[in-house]
């Protein structure tokens, strides 16, 4: 396994590519040792090339409203990435029976990506299903692209009615939608983290950007997206400072601000 690892990495194949390839392998080797095909499994304890984590890129919602018209027929999708912050993988996944009208809800229970030139159904990334909101202006969109279609079918399928492949949506839609609408630098996947930003902006909770991203944990999303809840530490402080005089009563204390140097002017 070690070996193959290595072979991958010396083909050029991304870290993250190498990490789903090596995914799928584990849990085919798991399904043999559950079956009594095998001992063990081999893949356990291989080390995988480090995946550089890449800084965080946010659209605003004009910029979003830009890349959608530009995107002409894929219009719904890109809004639908950037309102509701789901994985493409989860995106493509989405069938027709997943979307909940009346609670105007997604739900989110499997995905779907490329290994090789397979594609593989799982569940999501964290494997816990969940449900995510959907704005109320968007709702119609998604119930119009629903129209004529049995539960199973996908929402959004590829031109041959399959599940859409991340590289070629990218190439052929995005790309080109951004180079239109004039943005640079941006990739399908800072749609996710622009849902995050605008969900936050609007004044969504760490928790609730956890359970609308699926993450495993608030500390996970903090740690992607700590810099943009900076603001709540004045708000604590104003807060909190409305509560001081309560605590004057007894000693002749007022605070006043009067007499306070700077930090690095302290005697």
């Amino acid at each position: 396994m070690a070996a193959w690892i290595g072979e991958l990495h010396r083909r050029g194949l991304a870290a993250g590519t190498i990490r789903k390839a090596y995914l799928v392998a584990s849990q085919i080797l798991d399904a043999a040792v559950d079956d009594g095909c095998l001992g063990r499994n081999p893949a356990k304890g291989v080390r995988l090339p480090r995946q550089v984590t890449r800084e965080p890129h946010f659209m605003t919602a004009d910029q979003v409203g830009k890349l959608a018209d530009a995107a002409g027929a894929h219009r719904l999708a890109i809004l639908t990435l950037a309102l509701t912050g789901l994985r493409f993988g989860e995106f493509a996944a989405l069938k027709v029976s997943r979307l909940e009208v009346d609670r105007s809800r997604l739900y989110v229970a499997e995905a779907v990506t490329v290994v090789g030139s397979q594609l593989v159904w799982s569940t999501p990334k964290s494997h816990a299903r969940r449900h995510v909101p959907v704005p109320r202006s968007l709702l119609p969109l998604l119930v119009t692209a629903c129209e004529g279609k049995s539960r199973e079918d996908l929402i959004f399928p590829s031109q041959t009615g399959g599940p859409i492949r991340l590289n070629n949506w990218r190439r052929r839609v995005f790309d080109r939608a951004c180079a239109d609408a004039g943005l640079v630098g941006f990739t399908p996947h800072d749609l996710r983290h622009t849902a995050a930003s605008l969900a936050i902006s609007v004044g969504a909770n760490v928790k609730a950007v956890q359970r609308m991203l699926g993450h495993a944990s608030a500390a996970m999303t903090l740690d992607i997206y700590a810099g943009l809840f900076a603001d709540d530490l004045d708000q604590v402080g104003s807060r909190l400072d409305s509560l001081v005089p309560q605590m004057c009563h007894n000693d002749g204390w007022e605070p006043s601000g009067e007499g306070m140097t700077e930090v690095g002017n302290a005697p």
